[in-house]
C-alpha cells in the first residue's frame, strides 16, 4: 500500500483489492471511502467503449439525482472526466460559470450539493473506463492529502473494473432502464435509438423530472412519446 495514503483510505483499498477476481464487484465500500475523503457522497460511473456515462454504484442521497441531471442535459463534470481522462474539481458550484455546462450548475445546486469533484478511472493513460464523482454539501476544495487518496482510490477501482468487465456488463448498470425505454420507443416510432433517447431526455427536461422516472413511465406504458419532442397527448 502506498505510504502517502491515509490509514482510512488504506483500509478501503485493501477491502476493494480483496474483492477482485471473484466476479462482479458488488457492494463496494463507498460509504467508508466517502468518509475517508470527508465527502457526503460518491458515485461510481462507468462509460464502457466511449458510451454515455452510467451510474453503477453510489453512496449518499444526492448521487442518483446528480448523475441523472447530467444524463438529461447530456453534459457535465462526470461526462468530461470520463471522456477526456482529466479530473474536474469544483470546490464551489455557486461560483461556477454557466459557460461550460449551460444550465447545469443551478440545477445541481437544487440537489443540495455545493462542491463536486470528478476523477477519471484509468488503467493506462489513454484508456478511461469511467469516473468517480464525489459530492459535498458545503463548499471547499479537497486537501492535498484527500486528493492523493482519491487518485489512489480511482486507480484501484479502475483495475478492479478492468478485471471484472464482462461480469459488470452482465450485472447491468443503474440506468439500464433508460436504454430499455429508448429501445421500446425506437421500435414503436420506427426511429433510431439515439433519436429515441433524445426524446426521453427532452421530455424529462421539459417536465422537470428525472430521466429514470420518464423511462419507467415508458416501460410501464403510462407514457407514449410522439415523433417530436414531447409526449403523445392520447
Amino acid at each position: 500500500m502506498p505510504s502517502e495514503v491515509t490509514g482510512e483510505m488504506a483500509a478501503c483499498l485493501r477491502t476493494i483489492t480483496a474483492r477482485g477476481g471473484g466476479g462482479p464487484a458488488r457492494a463496494l465500500p463507498l460509504r467508508a471511502c466517502a468518509q475517508a475523503l470527508k465527502l457526503d457522497g460518491l458515485a461510481l460511473v462507468l462509460a464502457p467503449g466511449g458510451h454515455s456515462p452510467e451510474l453503477w454504484q453510489s453512496f449518499g442521497p444526492c448521487a442518483e439525482a446528480v448523475e441523472d441531471l447530467q444524463l438529461v442535459q447530456g453534459h457535465g463534470p462526470t461526462w468530461d472526466a470520463a471522456r477526456t481522462g482529466h479530473p474536474v474539481l469544483i470546490p464551489d458550484l455557486g461560483d461556477e460559470s454557466d459557460d461550460r455546462w449551460p444550465g447545469l450548475a443551478p440545477a445541481l445546486l437544487t440537489t443540495g450539493i455545493t462542491a463536486l469533484f470528478t476523477l477519471p478511472l484509468r488503467v493506462t493513460e489513454p484508456l478511461t473506463l469511467g469516473a468517480l464523482a464525489g459530492y459535498r454539501t458545503t463548499p471547499g476544495p479537497l486537501t492535498p492529502a484527500q486528493l492523493t487518496d482519491a487518485r489512489h482510490l480511482t486507480g484501484t477501482l479502475a483495475h478492479l473494473i478492468a478485471e471484472t468487465a464482462p461480469a459488470l456488463l452482465a450485472d447491468g448498470l443503474r440506468f439500464a432502464e433508460v436504454h430499455q425505454a429508448a429501445g421500446m420507443a425506437a421500435s414503436q416510432l420506427r426511429i433510431p435509438p439515439s433519436h429515441a433517447l433524445l426524446l426521453l431526455r427532452a421530455h424529462a427536461f421539459s417536465h422537470n423530472t428525472s430521466l429514470l422516472e420518464v423511462a419507467r413511465e415508458v416501460l410501464a406504458r403510462r407514457l407514449h412519446l410522439d415523433g417530436g419532442l414531447g409526449a403523445d397527448p392520447s
